[in-house]
């Protein structure tokens, strides 16, 4: 059984680095090698999260809840007021809505056909929600 996280790995991280470099391409005007820079990846990387040749598993941002950290981290990153830290704190709190939506649910199904969902309290979306971060208090 794969953990939610290589899940995460493999699906849900490239999603959002998918919609993030998109953003910053599209609507700031950013170069891919600047954008590679800014989320300390390559420019081969950022060319295929922009052709939609990774990351296209599904769209980021259309996840409710995700849109407003994403639009945040994206102006920080084009402003050059966020960290290689804070990045990595605002992609967990995606990566914790995402998983409180139910979404992160049916991509471990896909990865792994036996597990039954219902049994599984990894990312909380029967009940147990110790492992959540509180993406209210995240968006700052």
């Amino acid at each position: 059984m794969l953990l939610p996280c290589e899940v995460a790995v493999k699906s849900v991280i490239p999603a959002i680095r998918s919609a993030i470099a998109r953003e910053l391409t599209e609507s700031y005007g950013l170069k891919q090698k600047e954008v590679a820079e800014l989320l300390g990846i390559t420019q081969t990387a950022v060319s295929k999260y922009t052709s939609h040749c990774r990351g296209a598993i599904f769209e980021a941002s259309e996840v409710e809840g995700v849109q407003p950290v994403l639009k945040k981290t994206v102006l920080l990153l084009a402003k050059g007021e966020i960290d290689k830290y804070e990045l990595a704190e605002k992609l967990c709190t995606v990566c914790g809505i995402i998983r409180q939506s139910g979404l992160m649910c049916i991509l471990c199904r896909v990865s792994d056909p036996n597990i039954d969902n219902s049994q599984c309290i990894a990312c909380c979306p029967n009940g147990n929600t110790a492992r959540l971060l509180n993406p209210e208090k995240e968006i700052k």
